[in-house]
């Protein structure tokens, strides 16, 4: 809220991408409390914008993005990540085998190809909208996608892809094919 306790133009953006934002900055390689101080960074920077940007979303994760590779780029912080990339993504109770796997498998691929899965699948964003924010062509994001989804299904191929959801005994897929890309 501003001085008139209006709603800052900020605030629907934040509520939209926040969480999303958080995961891509531990796709980037930055560990949870590092993406949430550059969330915290990115919105009071485009707080203090006097103009909203007319690509808000696209704005948004490009400063973010900026921010984050600026971020880890110390070596006391590349230490630091690289022992908590031991823990990238929240834990809960009921996670399957297939869960823990394509999680694990997900945080040994290499940052270009996680950024972009990441893009892909937890923004929805396009092939054409990833090349733009990485400047790289739409092709390259593609097969980026293409190739990391492909080593995640080799290393976890064998693993049973059903988990129970529901008391009845209906269950739903996990990981059972990689999904199709859509054209650039």
């Amino acid at each position: 809220m501003n001085r008139s306790g209006e709603q800052h133009w900020c605030e629907p953006l934040y509520d939209a991408k926040s969480a999303e934002l958080i995961l891509y900055g531990r796709a980037l390689g930055l560990s949870h409390g590092e993406a949430e101080d550059v969330l915290q960074e990115t919105f009071l920077a485009l707080m203090q914008q006097p103009v909203p940007p007319s690509k808000r979303e696209h704005y948004c994760i490009r400063s973010y993005r900026n921010r984050a590779l600026n971020h880890r780029r110390t070596l006391w912080r590349r230490l630091t990540r690289e022992w908590e990339s031991l823990r990238w993504f929240e834990r809960t109770a009921d996670e399957s085998q297939a869960e823990l796997a394509a999680m694990e498998a997900l945080s040994t691929l290499p940052m270009y190809q996680r950024e972009v899965i990441v893009l892909k699948i937890w923004h929805g964003s396009t092939f054409e909208e990833i090349g733009g924010l990485l400047e790289i062509s739409p092709h390259t994001a593609a097969g980026r996608y293409r190739y990391g989804l492909q080593k995640i299904k080799n290393k976890i191929e064998g693993i049973v892809y059903e988990r129970e959801t529901e008391p009845t005994g209906a269950s739903n897929a996990i990981v059972a094919a990689t999904p199709a890309c859509d054209q650039p």
